[in-house]
């Protein structure tokens, strides 16, 4: 629920920090917005001039009016993902799956210390999986299945201890599987259909960016 007017000043008065952390948060997913071409007009209700995004159709917030959900799975989307969503610190979710969003997977979201699920699968996603996706050490859901990246899998990705359920299966993707830290109990039916993708790889044996180039 946004703050009242009043309640707005007050925090201005007092000090500016928390104002603008908001309007922060409210000024990356207006960016977003502005990136994605929505024929449906789910993000009507996305109205940048309201004090914070907590009242906007598929945003979560805490009690603290920070945002902690965005969920626009399977809502016809189209565009692209825009490096301020990096901005959301204390965003948990990130729901995408099953739009047809282009371009790359920015950098940027190695930012979001606090997210537990990255879900971009079933999109038109290119590019690389951002090696900085390895800083998100709350991580336990990335699901990048069914786009078109390319490149190896983030050896950055074997620290994220948190991780539970990868799933990379039907992309271009290269090099060899890990093997170690929670990839040991990823099936490997999460990692099919990426024709130069090659088996589990061998620790010493072989390097991981083999067929790569």
């Amino acid at each position: 629920m946004a703050a009242p007017i009043w309640a707005w000043a007050f925090c201005l008065a007092i000090t500016s920090l928390p104002c603008v952390l908001g309007n922060s948060e409210g000024d990356a997913l207006y960016t977003l917005r502005r990136s994605l071409t929505d024929p449906d007009n789910v993000l009507q209700s996305w109205d940048p001039t309201l004090v914070n995004p907590c009242t906007w159709f598929h945003i979560t917030c805490n009690q603290d009016n920070r945002v902690t959900r965005v969920d626009l799975g399977n809502s016809n989307l189209s565009g692209h993902l825009v490096p301020e969503l990096g901005r959301l610190q204390h965003l948990q979710y990130l729901e995408l799956y099953k739009n047809n969003i282009q371009g790359t997977i920015p950098t940027e979201l190695g930012n979001l210390k606090s997210l537990v699920s990255l879900d971009l699968y079933n999109n038109n996603i290119s590019g690389t999986i951002p090696p900085s996706l390895g800083k998100l050490k709350s991580l336990v859901f990335l699901r990048l299945n069914d786009n078109r990246l390319t490149g190896p899998i983030p050896r950055e990705l074997v620290g994220v201890s948190s991780l539970k359920v990868v799933d990379v299966s039907n992309n271009d993707l290269c090099g060899t599987i890990p093997t170690s830290g929670p990839f040991e109990h990823i099936p490997l039916n999460n990692f099919e259909k990426n024709p130069r993708l090659e088996g589990p790889e061998l620790l010493g044996l072989a390097s991981y960016d083999t067929n790569c180039s």
